[in-house]
């Protein structure tokens, strides 16, 4: 018996270990039930890539249209409103229905800028043509009439590489062509009915200004809307100085 009272006492204090720990629990959750684990909270994730991608179309967009502004500025900067702009161009006084011949023809200026010319049909072809020999300049001045320009080199005086940048103004644009003058007093000479610009280089910007201004312009050509076209003309044109028989 002395023995069992021995042991109560420790029986009794593991006991009240447990209810303090009861005790103790209730305390965590205010309820006396058990804690639950704290929630992971993820932090959201940013798009990076996205806004990257974004900020690179933003700024390629901005490229482009700096590069579309710079362009028309610097095409803008040599457009003209007017024939006098053109530094060194000559006009010449030519009315409108010039007699029609078949005869060689002794003009005032050289290359020619108007007068009596070849009948119809035997204008030049003037789609952009780019011919190698000196055409006959009746049929040329035909096509001046209906509002072509009409540019011409002294192959004396001009280069291969002279002759290219002058056919790059002339090729595929209709209403102009280009031909070798023989004996011509200029290394280039750009005409249009009753206006003339005579250069040194193929490259001056003056040429350019004057073909885009005056090329089948309706304000300075006797017949606004005639065919420039002449398959005929152009597959076998006619030199300079022979007449048609």
């Amino acid at each position: 018996m002395a023995q069992d009272r021995k042991n109560a006492p420790a029986t009794a204090k593991r006991s009240g270990s447990s209810r303090s720990g009861a005790a103790a629990t209730g305390t965590r959750n205010g309820k006396g039930g058990r804690t639950r684990p704290a929630a992971n909270v993820v932090a959201p994730q940013r798009p990076w890539g996205l806004i990257a991608a974004a900020i690179a179309v933003v700024v390629f967009a901005a490229a482009v249209i700096t590069y579309a502004v710079i362009k028309v500025n610097e095409a803008n900067a040599n457009r003209i409103e007017s024939v006098d702009e053109i530094e060194g161009i000559r006009s010449y006084d030519y009315a409108a229905g010039q007699e029609h011949v078949v005869t060689t023809v002794e003009y005032s200026e050289s290359p020619p800028v108007g007068g009596p010319h070849a009948p119809p049909p035997d204008w030049a072809d003037c789609t952009g043509t780019v011919y190698d020999v000196d055409i006959r300049h009746e049929n040329a001045v035909h096509s001046l009439e209906h509002g072509a320009v009409w540019v011409t080199y002294n192959p004396d005086e001009v280069t291969d590489e002279d002759i290219a940048t002058l056919a790059e103004l002339v090729e595929n644009e209709p209403g102009r062509m280009l031909s070798p003058y023989v004996g011509q007093d200029s290394p280039v000479s750009i005409q249009s009915w009753g206006h003339q610009l005579k250069v040194d280089d193929a490259t001056d910007e003056r040429l350019k200004q004057f073909a885009d201004f005056l090329t089948l312009n309706s304000e300075f050509t006797p017949e606004p809307g005639a065919s420039c076209e002449n398959p005929t003309f152009a597959a076998n044109p006619t030199p300079a100085e022979v007449a048609p028989q």
